[in-house]
């Protein structure tokens, strides 16, 4: 049946793979608050070897993009919820005005699937007779009516993640002296993008390599742009 797997060690459950998703959203948001605040506050830093500048501009650039990346979250799991909450409410509506349609409609998917249609049309009415909103919905829809997202919970893990990657860069660039604050910030900052370009690259099954490069590479050309701005504009001082 659809959701299920015959082998318990295979990666088809969907639970696990919601969670999966969830990981690598979470080192995505990471990724996000590394690059944006390294590229800040090495840009200050490049300025001025004040350390009250910097870790000014540091922490607002950490609240401003983890409030920025949780309302992003939220409006867009929100509305993504609303869409869900919409079609299960109009697949409820469906089942209550013309089951036989919808209990053919269901046996038609099975028998799309592979089964002949005696087979099918058995599945269908043991599902229905088990849980008739909860199989249309699976079968239909590709929404389990139990587990909507939690918009809340999406905006909280964005967050939290960000400022995690965000305090990193922020350390970096204020625990050693001066003279070595941007060296240290780069080599800090592009360890940690590798890592987490390999990690996402990983729980995605996509090629490590390639995908750590992009990141690293984009991490030091953000640091470079971000650096010479803040030297050309700004007024460096001893």
């Amino acid at each position: 049946m659809a959701g299920t797997s015959t082998h318990p060690g295979e990666p088809h459950d969907q639970s696990l793979g919601q969670r999966l998703n969830w990981l690598r959203a979470g080192v995505l948001g990471a990724n996000d608050g590394i690059v944006s605040t390294a590229g800040l506050v090495v840009g200050v830093a490049s300025a001025t070897t004040e350390r009250g500048p910097i870790l000014t501009a540091g922490l607002a650039g950490l609240v401003a993009g983890a409030v920025s990346m949780a309302l992003g979250e939220y409006v867009s799991v929100s509305s993504q919820r609303d869409t869900e909450r919409a079609m299960l409410h109009q697949e409820r509506r469906e089942l209550r005005e013309s089951p036989e349609e919808e209990l053919a409609e269901l046996a038609a998917i099975y028998q799309a699937k592979g089964l002949s249609e005696q087979t099918a049309r058995q599945v269908a009415l043991e599902l229905t007779e088990h849980d008739a909103f909860a199989a249309h919905a699976e079968a239909e829809l590709g929404i389990d009516p139990h587990d909507l997202t939690n918009p809340w919970h999406a905006a909280l893990a964005s967050a939290a993640s960000f400022t995690v990657g965000a305090l990193l860069p922020l350390a970096a660039i204020l625990l050693p002296p001066p003279s070595w604050r941007t060296p240290v910030t780069f080599v800090v900052v592009l360890v940690a993008l590798a890592i987490t370009g390999t990690v996402a690259a990983r729980l995605g099954r996509a090629p490590a390599l390639r995908a750590a490069a992009r990141v690293v590479i984009g991490g030091a050309i953000a640091m470079v742009v971000t650096f010479l701005i803040g030297h050309a504009f700004g007024t460096t001082t001893g």
